[in-house]
C-alpha cells in the first residue's frame, strides 16, 4: 500500500470513530513525528497517473438496484486512486438519476462545477442537456446521466491554488475508469447509450476507431451489448449556437427517442428547421 493509501485508510479510520461518538484518540510524539514526514513526501510527491495503474476490478454486491448503486458510489467516491487526483475541497463524481431510466447520457469527465457539486453536467452544458432532455419529453431524473471519468483531469493550478481550463482525459485515464462505468450500465441496465461528443466516443468504441466526430456521428455503435448513439456534446452547441448545430443534435435524439419507443409529436419532429 502506497504512502497516500495509508493516510486515506487512516483519515477513513478516524472518520468511522468519530461517527461511534469517540472524540479523541492517544498518539505517541513518535507517531506524530512519522505522520508529519509522510505528509511532507506526500505533498512533494505528485500521485500515480492513472495510465501507470491497472484498472480496478469491481464485484458489485447482491441486492437491489439502489442497494448495488449505493455499494458502487461508496466504492468510487472512497477510490485511493480517484480519491488522490481530487484537489482538496473537490469531489469525485458519479453517475445520477433513474436506475430504471432506458437512455444513458454518457460524457467525458467532471468540470468544475461538477467536482464542486459532486454530479456530472451541471454547469451550463448541463443545463442544456437538461433543456434537451425536456424537449424529448422527458425529465432529467427520468434518465441517468453519467461521465466515463470520475474526477476532473488535472491541469497546473493558477494564483491560489485553482485549476482554470479544462482538457479532455486521456484514453489511458478513461480505460482505468471504464470498470466503474461498466458497473454503472450493469446497475441501470439501459436500453442505449448516448456518448456526448466524440472523447466520450472513443473512450467508448476505443480510441483511434474514427478521425472526426463526423465520421461516427448520427449512427448506431456499440458498448457491453447495448447500442451506442454518438452526438455532439453540448458545449459544442453554447460555441455555435445555430439552429443548424442544434438541428445535428436534434436529428440524433429523435433517433433515440424512436429507438425507445418514446412518442414523437409534429413539433418535436420540427425543432430547429
Amino acid at each position: 500500500m502506497s504512502t497516500r493509501e495509508h493516510l486515506l485508510a487512516l483519515n477513513e479510520e478516524l472518520r468511522r470513530l468519530k461517527a461511534g461518538g469517540q472524540r479523541e484518540v492517544a498518539v505517541t510524539d513518535e507517531s506524530l513525528v512519522r505522520l508529519r514526514a509522510a505528509i511532507s513526501r506526500e505533498r512533494a510527491t505528485p500521485p500515480a497517473p492513472a495510465a501507470s495503474l491497472p484498472p480496478p476490478v469491481v464485484a458489485l454486491p447482491e441486492g437491489d438496484k439502489a442497494a448495488r448503486w449505493a455499494a458502487l458510489r461508496e466504492l468510487v467516491v472512497n477510490h485511493p486512486v480517484c480519491r488522490a487526483h481530487v484537489r482538496p475541497g473537490k469531489q469525485v463524481v458519479l453517475g445520477v438519476g433513474s436506475l430504471d431510466a432506458k437512455i444513458f447520457f454518457c460524457g467525458e469527465a467532471p468540470g468544475a462545477d461538477e467536482e464542486i457539486k459532486g454530479e456530472p453536467f451541471v454547469g451550463p452544458a448541463g443545463q442544456l442537456l437538461t433543456r434537451m432532455i425536456q424537449g424529448m419529453g422527458l425529465q432529467r431524473e427520468q434518465v441517468y446521466i453519467g461521465n466515463i471519468m470520475n474526477w476532473r483531469p488535472e491541469m497546473p493550478v493558477g494564483p491560489g491554488g485553482v485549476q482554470v481550463g479544462n482538457r479532455p482525459p486521456t484514453p489511458a485515464e478513461m480505460n482505468f475508469c471504464l470498470p466503474f462505468l461498466r458497473a454503472q450500465l450493469e446497475i441501470v441496465q439501459p436500453q442505449l447509450i448516448v456518448a456526448l461528443g466524440a472523447t466520450a466516443a472513443g473512450g467508448l468504441l476505443g480510441a483511434g476507431t474514427f478521425k472526426t466526430l463526423g465520421e461516427i456521428k448520427g449512427r448506431w455503435h456499440e458498448f457491453g451489448g447495448r447500442p451506442v448513439m454518438v452526438t455532439y456534446h453540448p458545449s459544442y452547441i453554447l460555441r455555435n449556437n445555430s439552429n443548424r448545430s442544434k438541428r445535428g443534435i436534434w436529428e440524433d435524439l429523435l433517433q433515440v427517442m424512436e429507438r425507445t419507443g418514446l412518442p414523437v409529436s409534429e413539433k418535436q419532429r420540427n425543432y430547429f428547421l
